[in-house]
This record gives C-alpha cells, structure tokens and sequence, in this order.
C-alpha cells in the first residue's frame, strides 16, 4: 500500500460505501462518511447498532467503495478498498477513545449513535472500473 492511497482514502469531504455480508450470504450496503486510514494498511470507523455490525459479527470481509463524480461517466474516479476485520469493541478506552474525537467534529449526538469501533486491514486495492489497469490510473 502507499501513502498516496492514505491521502485520497482520507481526503474530506467524501462519502464511501461499505458493503458486508452475513454468514449466510444476506449483503448490506451502506453510506458512511467516517473511515480512516490510520497507517498504510488499517481503516478504522465507527459503527452504530445496525446490519453492517450484524453482517461483521458474523464475516470479518467487507469492501469500502469511494466514488468521485465526474463531469461524464468516463471521468469518474474511485476506488474499492477490501477489508478484513481485525478487532470489533463495543466498550473499552478505543470505543471511547473515538466517540470523544467524534463528538468534537460532528456533536455529541453523533458519538452517542456509536456503538462500536471496528479495525481492519486492507488485503486489496482496486480501481472502480477494473479494466486490468493500476488503481493509480483510476484516482
């Protein structure tokens, strides 16, 4: 990984789109603002009480999508980043940790939405349109 993929992963504003899946194969997609790259190869966000901590409960794999609108479809840009849950905390100093740093940018009822932290590696990298090119091309 590089340091470059740190950059555009944590350049704001952007919202991203990050798809779970259960144990049994029921997939979920939803729209979060808030992953971060922490160093070159983890991603930490925050999680409310929803499907997509369900879906990590249960399968540890999951994709973060970033999509950069474009002036024509041909100009778009993104990128698929794939995880791997590493460590999920429901209490703890991380847990904690994270919702008072929430709740200075985005407000105490924010953080109180959090109920969890969750931790990943990244295993892949991949452009929005896979057309056998670099994701480097892509961003």
């Amino acid at each position: 990984m590089s340091s470059h993929l740190m950059e555009y992963f944590n350049k704001q504003p952007r919202l991203g789109i990050l798809s779970t899946a259960s144990r049994d194969g029921n997939v979920d997609s939803a729209v979060f603002g808030s992953p971060r790259m922490t160093d070159e190869k983890t991603v930490v966000m925050g999680l409310g009480k929803n499907r997509s901590l369900a879906h990590l409960g249960e399968n540890p794999h999951a994709v973060y999508l970033i999509v950069e609108p474009g002036a024509t479809i041909m100009d778009w840009k993104g990128i698929r980043v794939y995880l791997k849950l590493q460590n999920l905390a429901t209490s703890g100093p991380v847990l904690e940790a994270y919702k008072e740093a929430l709740a200075k940018v985005a407000g105490k009822e924010a953080a109180a939405m959090i109920h969890a932290t969750a931790s990943f590696t990244v295993t892949e990298v991949r452009p929005i349109v896979d057309m056998g090119q670099g994701w480097e091309k892509s961003v």
